[in-house]
């Protein structure tokens, strides 16, 4: 009995700096990810853009995902889970000094290339660390340790959305009036000075992350490995395509929705909030909301799995939570209805833990790849709200089309562009129910 005693003690401590680094990493690319509410109403302005357009924010950082998810898990199978760490933190620092080019031109699209440069970092980043921490102690607590990487990721989320508030939008109101009453040569100076201000943030965050991807090369990270999946009496694989596993390909599905409604919820709500005629002064903030919601839940997704709850159930939970939210968005107004946006934070908090588990359960060797393919779907926090965008645009144009004054014509639309969230949720909950099944064997 002792000596059981002392091996899982042994197996924590072994565990536990590799924790902290992973938790480290997830804490950068949360601060990194998340000041993209920040970012989308200040080149809304500085670029002039429409809803929709400024949602390319996201787009240009989560649609890297589709396109560097399969490059990075051949890259990891090349030069290991460590060195694919530290190569991402070098990418993500090379993303950030786009910024300088693109501010002194205020160049759109220069902008989302930098963006779309630090996604590419993260994606190197998160096919590595995501599988990492998903297998480095037991399968039926891997959610555990993932809402322990949320709450790193959501707190530094958290930090990097009122930095870059206050940095980024910060008299923005006064710009917006000056920009409607001076004329075009003051207003393009105006601009110009307005996106000179991502500059220093972004030299000093391109720095951050080249030394952390040095220091990342000499971390004492282990090297681990799936489990290995079914074995036939022969000793031969029972499972021989990615193919055959029917529960990943729905897991990728409802990954890429959750991680549409996420973006939504942290990404949209600070616009949302201007758009309900909040100053940005206080509007700066409710990213934050949404962001602290998922921390707390986090916490309870750490008390309660798997002791108390599976993640099965966690899951379930998080989707209904989810729906009922959606309707509460949409048919209420004001204040109430921003708390109802943030409050999707608590939907949203366990998604991510429980779908990764429950997705690579059983893959063995193809553990990389479906982790590859898990990163992919993040890309849909690239399309999703976009689409949210397109919505509210077009329910713009209908509610002035039927009289509607402008600012509450914005202000319906922006509400009623919630919508998007349900069939995504309804997804989660199938999945949920029984969609992590398709395919299994019984125990």
């Amino acid at each position: 009995m002792a000596s059981s005693n002392q091996l899982v003690v042994q197996e924590k401590n072994t565990t536990l700096i590799p924790i902290m680094i992973i938790g480290g990493l997830f804490f950068i690319f949360g601060f990194v990810t998340w000041i993209n509410g920040a970012l989308i109403p200040f080149m809304k302005t500085i670029n002039e853009l429409t809803s929709a357009q400024s949602l390319l924010v996201a787009s240009a950082s989560y649609i890297s995902f589709v396109v560097m998810a399969l490059p990075a898990s051949y890259i990891l199978a090349k030069i290991g889970y460590k060195k694919g760490m530290s190569l991402g933190l070098f990418i993500m620092g090379i993303g950030a000094l786009v910024f300088i080019p693109a501010a002194e031109a205020r160049t759109y699209w220069m902008f989302l290339t930098g963006i779309f440069i630090q996604g590419t970092g993260m994606t190197l980043l998160q096919t590595a660390s995501n599988p990492y921490i998903t297998i480095l102690g037991p399968i039926d607590s891997a959610a555990k340790r993932i809402a322990i990487m949320g709450i790193a990721n959501k707190i530094a989320g958290a930090l990097g959305s009122l930095i870059f508030g206050a940095l980024l939008l910060s008299g923005i109101d006064e710009i917006k009036e000056k920009l409607n009453v001076v004329d075009a040569a003051k207003k393009v100076q105006l601009l110009d000075t307005m996106a000179d201000s991502v500059v220093v943030p972004y030299v000093i965050m391109a720095i951050v992350l080249f030394v952390l991807g040095l220091l990342i090369r000499k971390a004492p990270l282990p090297n681990v490995e799936a489990e290995p999946i079914e074995v036939a009496k022969e000793g031969e694989s029972t499972k021989t395509s990615i193919f055959q596993f029917p529960h990943l390909w729905l897991g990728v599905l409802t990954l890429f929705m959750y991680v549409g409604v996420e973006v939504i919820a942290g990404d949209t709500i600070i616009a949302y909030g201007i758009a309900l005629n909040f100053p940005v002064a206080e509007a700066k903030f409710f990213t934050t909301f949404t962001l602290m919601a998922m921390v707390a839940t986090y916490g309870l997704g750490v008390f309660l799995i798997p002791k108390y709850i599976t993640q099965a159930f966690a899951l379930k939970a998080s989707a209904v939570l989810g729906i009922i939210l959606s309707f509460c968005i949409v048919f209420s107004s004001g204040f109430t209805s921003v708390l109802f946006v943030a409050a999707l934070g608590i939907s949203n908090a366990l998604v991510w833990p429980a779908i990764w588990p429950l997705t690579l359960k059983g893959l063995g060797k193809f553990t990389k790849t479906a982790s590859a393919l898990l990163i992919m779907a993040i890309s849909g926090g690239a399309i999703i709200p976009p689409l949210y965008g397109k919505l509210v645009d077009s329910n713009k144009a209908d509610f002035i089309a039927q009289g509607m004054s402008d600012a509450l014509a914005t202000a319906n639309a922006s509400t009623k562009g919630y919508w998007i969230l349900l069939p995504c949720y309804i997804i989660v909950l199938y999945y949920a129910i029984a969609g992590h099944k398709l395919g299994l064997k019984k125990n």
